[in-house]
């Protein structure tokens, strides 16, 4: 039995920072392998508008042919009631996604800039979206630039809780805090999740992008706070969508192959093939055609992780 659970987010997150378009059968071939190795949640696609984010027009066709594993999660992202309904209709076909995320930003700022409306707007969107969604998918409620915002700077801790509440007051009861452009530290991050453990039936989901190489320290420092449910991509592929620009420098999620190196030297079973990692991000890099960002990917499985 697996410590932690992982979400392996390249087949969304990770894809909608590519802008070309992946086959649906690389992108359908990736998330079978991500089943495969042990994952128990899997971003498997978007119901974006497709102008806007052209890389998951494909969402139907994906999961209508998508073979199901037992026990693993698959989470469709939604950003508005539309979305939801697409969802639905999925479901109701037999071939839907088993969970649905439902995105806000921390500030104002981020939410005109990503959503392309007011914070009131988009919370009372969510509201109509979790009430025409419950009972049918696990609900996950994001809270993006949860750690600082780069159009505002720092993030009030007291205003990111009273969003998590606001979640939960809806019937979400799984809540990622995102640090969507990479500014969290080790203590920030004890700080909010110690926050957030008073508030009782919610598993908290820690979603670090690695913009100033803080992002394993930051996993870290969540599970020392009691988290238990981590979001990575393979070679640290992902950000923003391709069309939506901000934040400087490197925008990627955490690497997958270097988190779970790291938990299994540290004795935190992770529940993934470890003989199967390293080929995996491979073929994650043969998929979009270059080399990615793991360092296990060159190094190999930390020797005394490899032997046990």
């Amino acid at each position: 039995m697996s410590a932690v659970t992982l979400c392996e987010c390249f087949a969304r997150d990770g894809l909608q920072h590519e802008p070309q378009f992946i086959p649906t059968e690389t992108k359908r071939a990736l998330i079978e392998r991500f089943a495969a190795l042990g994952f128990q949640r899997i971003e498997a696609t978007s119901y974006s508008n497709p102008k806007v984010v052209p890389q998951f027009a494909d969402a139907s066709e994906l999961l209508k042919d998508l073979p199901r594993k037992t026990g693993t999660f698959y989470k469709a992202t939604c950003d508005n009631l539309r979305a939801v309904e697409h969802a639905l209709a999925d479901v109701d076909a037999g071939y839907g996604a088993s969970e649905i995320s439902l995105l806000v930003s921390a500030t104002e700022s981020h939410t005109q800039k990503n959503l392309k409306r007011t914070r009131a707007e988009q919370w009372q969107n969510i509201a109509e979206m979790a009430r025409a969604a419950k009972g049918r998918f696990r609900l996950v409620g994001t809270v993006s630039v949860a750690f600082g915002c780069p159009f505002e700077g720092k993030v009030d801790p007291a205003g990111v809780l009273n969003d998590i509440e606001r979640f939960a007051q809806l019937g979400v009861d799984h809540v990622a805090l995102g640090d969507t452009t990479g500014m969290a530290s080790p203590g920030s991050v004890r700080d909010m999740f110690s926050r957030l453990s008073k508030i009782s039936n919610l598993v908290p989901i820690a979603h670090f992008h690695d913009t100033r190489g803080t992002g394993l320290v930051n996993y870290v420092a969540a599970y020392e706070a009691g988290v238990r449910f981590f979001d990575s991509s393979f070679g640290g592929v992902g950000g923003h969508p391709a069309k939506v620009k901000y934040g400087g420098g490197f925008t990627g999620n955490v690497c997958t192959e270097d988190l779970v190196n790291l938990f299994e030297s540290m004795g935190i079973a992770t529940g993934i093939d470890l003989d199967g990692l390293v080929a995996t991000a491979e073929f994650c890099e043969k998929a979009l055609g270059r080399e990615l960002y793991g360092r296990v990917t060159r190094s190999g499985l930390s020797p005394l992780v490899a032997s046990r």
